[in-house]
C-alpha cells in the first residue's frame, strides 16, 4: 500500500505518478521500462543481488524481456572493484563458467576484478533483454560526480528515482 516502506532490492509499478527509488554508492542502479511505458522497475544490484538473480526476478513483473529498455546507472568499474575468489565462485555456481568472462585476475592470488556492468548485461542477455544502455561510469573514479563507499567508507548515497508519467 502507498505509504508503507518495504525492504527490498527492487520495486516495480504500473501506476502513473508512483515514484520508485533506489539508493546506491558503488552498487549498480538498474532501471527497466516496457516499450509502451506502462510499467517500470528499479533495482539495486550489488554483487550479492546480481548473483542471487535480482535482475531476472525483477523481469518477471514486466512482461516480455524483448519489449524492455534497461538503463545501467553509475557503479564501481571493473578496474576499481576487487573481490575475493568466493565472489567468482558464487557467480560460477549461479551461472556456470560463462560468468568467468566478467572477472579479471587481480594483482594478488585469489583476488579478481569483478565487472558489475558485465555481470548485469550477461544476466539481462540470458533473460532475453536486447536493449541495454548506460554502464560506462565509475563511482570510485569520479569523486566530483559520485559518492563511493569503497573510496570514502562512510558516505552519502545517490538516488535513482523513476516514475511513470500520467497519460
Amino acid at each position: 500500500a502507498l505509504g508503507e516502506e518495504p525492504c527490498a532490492d527492487a520495486s516495480w509499478t504500473d501506476q502513473p505518478g508512483v515514484p520508485l527509488a533506489v539508493l546506491t554508492a558503488d552498487c549498480l542502479p538498474v532501471v527497466f521500462v516496457n516499450d509502451s511505458e506502462t510499467a517500470l522497475a528499479v533495482a539495486h544490484a550489488g554483487w550479492r543481488g546480481l548473483s542471487a538473480g535480482i535482475l531476472e526476478n525483477t523481469l518477471r513483473y514486466l512482461g516480455d524481456p524483448k519489449t524492455l529498455r534497461v538503463w545501467l546507472g553509475p557503479a564501481i568499474s571493473q578496474r576499481a572493484f576487487e573481490v575475493g575468489e568466493d565472489v567468482l565462485e558464487q557467480f560460477i555456481g549461479a551461472r556456470g563458467e560463462s560468468a568467468r568472462a566478467c572477472f579479471r585476475q587481480g594483482a594478488a592470488p585469489g583476488k579478481y576484478h569483478a565487472d558489475l556492468y558485465g555481470l548485469a548485461r550477461q544476466a539481462l542477455a540470458l533473460a532475453g533483454v536486447t536493449h541495454v544502455t548506460g554502464g560506462d561510469r565509475c563511482t570510485l573514479g569520479e569523486p566530483e560526480n559520485f559518492f563511493s563507499y569503497r573510496r570514502e567508507g562512510q558516505t552519502g548515497r545517490m538516488a535513482t528515482v523513476v516514475c511513470l508519467l500520467p497519460r
